[in-house]
């Protein structure tokens, strides 16, 4: 059984897509000799659509371009020239800024849930995912579900197990979106401004979000990422010494697209004494921890945890914000500022802090750099679905714990009123089963098995202008309620436990309420729009 289901295309589409895809049947290709504007929407249709991106290229936006320049273009014109430069500035003197300067658009599909938290996890790069919540899940890939099919597990004594197991977890998610969407459609009523369409939209989407947590960590996604060679290199050389197979192929299939485009910036990747060196040592450096850590804290068992606990700041935050805030319109030294703050009275404080503020009239108005003064680092114990969305904001530091079934799932309430709760348990004990027959001989790959309802520990260390940036986006009606009840819960402990109010009221555009149908706005916003 192949691991990832090849494309087919016919022979005038295949003319039209190799001008502009650097393959036409792997999971991973590189876009070229394309505007910038048309990868982009590429990408942003991408995250909500089932189709591959060649598809989505073929079926939506072929018909809106002029293709006749591009009959004879070839990707690799003017590569050979631009190689002799790069290898005397590159290679001979060392220079990594220069790997800065190339971007690629790269369309990685076909990969776990659990490969995409991987691909991911690069600071300086941009990142599009298919997402759960518009698209349904049992919808087949060349006839059968869509999760990974790890090679050893299929060729080994588990093999029919794990798929016979993985298509009852599909079989069970599609009937329960059936059934909750039914159950939300007959309890909320449709307001007679609401069309029938965005109704039906945001009723399904609804049930899509309740409905995600059965989804296995094997799940298969379309991701579309952006970055530059160094970006690339970085996260090739942590991909090529990771434990997940899946994510060490993966990595190939890249590196043979990417070098299709900036082989330069790459060269370094699978060289023995500078790739594989740098390679080696992550990958040894994260084992002899592990190693450490178990031998010193494995026999521990975890005591009891709020779901969101705040577990650092600064109790003088507030004085260094203020300090901040005066330091470029400022003439003295820093510690002198400090002092002068702490000496301000109530009244004065608050005026700063306004002033600088300002008034926001929407969430993208944005205060300034002095809100990186102050840090906190908070521990969630939350769904792995919640954990994949905050996951992807990159101006923080989060490390993960791995994805086991041992703290527990998060059982939606609306699935329980749609009468499927014993359904949903039966779908949790099924993964749990599967991953503990498949823990002693697989345990790099047995996550696979672990439904997102599932409970995983994460800690999250961000200063407060990334907290005001992440808090108000997520807590947005048409956010998930998985992570809205989590940043909510950052929010109160920022004002209430750090005390640090000043940044708490900030946030003028953190949404509190919970809305009936999170998507609701949003698709009557789309609709007015198509209109």
């Amino acid at each position: 059984m192949t691991v990832y289901v090849p494309e087919v295309f016919e022979s005038d589409e295949q003319e039209i897509l190799r001008r502009y895809f650097t393959n036409l049947d792997g999971p991973v290709f590189a876009l070229v000799n394309l505007p910038e504007v048309v990868k982009g929407a590429l990408f942003a249709r991408y995250s909500r659509s089932a189709k591959s991106l060649r598809r989505l290229f073929l079926d939506e936006f072929v018909n809106d371009l002029d293709l006749t320049g591009d009959k004879s273009v070839d990707a690799t014109t003017g590569l050979e020239r631009a190689e002799d430069l790069y290898e005397k500035v590159f290679v001979e003197y060392g220079d990594d800024s220069v790997a800065q300067l190339g971007g690629v658009h790269l369309a990685c599909e076909q990969a776990s849930n659990l490969l995409t938290k991987i691909l991911e996890r690069g600071r300086l790069m941009s990142y599009l995912e298919q997402s759960t919540r518009y698209i349904n899940y049992d919808a087949r890939l060349g006839g059968r579900y869509r999760f990974y099919r790890d090679g050893d597990i299929l060729n080994g004594p588990f093999g029919t197990r794990y798929v016979g197991d993985m298509d009852r977890m599909f079989d069970s998610y599609s009937s329960m979106v059936v059934g909750v969407t039914e159950h939300v459609r007959k309890t909320v009523k449709r307001e007679s401004n609401v069309s029938d369409f965005v109704f039906k939209q945001a009723t399904r989407a609804k049930a899509l979000d309740a409905v995600r947590g059965v989804l296995p960590a094997a799940s298969l996604s379309n991701l579309g990422i952006y970055g530059s060679g160094q970006g690339y290199e970085a996260l090739l050389l942590r991909m090529r010494g990771h434990h997940l197979p899946e994510a060490r192929f993966y990595a190939d299939l890249m590196l043979e697209e990417l070098r299709k485009v900036i082989p330069s910036f790459l060269r370094r990747v699978d060289i023995a004494d500078r790739g594989g060196r740098w390679t080696e040592y992550l990958a040894r450096q994260e084992q002899q921890t592990i190693n450490l850590v178990d031998e010193y804290f494995g026999a521990l068992d975890p005591e009891d945890a709020a779901e969101v606990e705040l577990t650092d700041f600064d109790p003088q935050g507030e004085d260094k914000l203020l300090a901040a805030i005066c330091y470029s319109s400022s003439h003295l030294p820093e510690h002198q500022l400090i002092d002068q703050v702490r000496e301000l009275s109530h009244d004065r404080r608050v005026a700063l802090i306004r002033a600088y503020v300002g008034e926001r009239e929407n969430r993208r108005h944005k205060p300034g750099r002095a809100f990186e003064r102050i840090d906190y680092r908070f521990d969630v114990l939350g769904d792995y679905g919640a954990f994949r969305d905050l996951q992807r904001h990159r101006l923080l530091t989060i490390e993960w714990q791995r994805l086991t079934p041992h703290h527990g799932f998060v059982r939606p309430e609306l699935v329980v009123q749609a009468g499927l709760g014993d359904q949903f348990d039966d779908v949790m004990e099924r993964s749990s089963s599967l991953y503990d027959a498949l823990l002693t001989d697989y345990p790099s790959q047995a996550p696979y098995a672990i439904s997102m309802a599932y409970r995983l520990r994460y800690v999250m260390q961000f200063n407060a202008r990334e907290a005001i940036h992440m808090l108000e986006l997520r807590s947005s009606p048409q956010g998930h309620p998985s992570y809205r009840r989590v940043v909510l819960e950052m929010h109160r402990l920022i004002g209430e436990k750090a005390g640090h109010k000043a940044v708490a009221e900030a946030m003028t555009h953190l949404v509190k309420e919970s809305p009936e149908l999170e998507r609701l706005d949003s698709e009557k916003r789309a609709e007015s729009r198509r209109k």
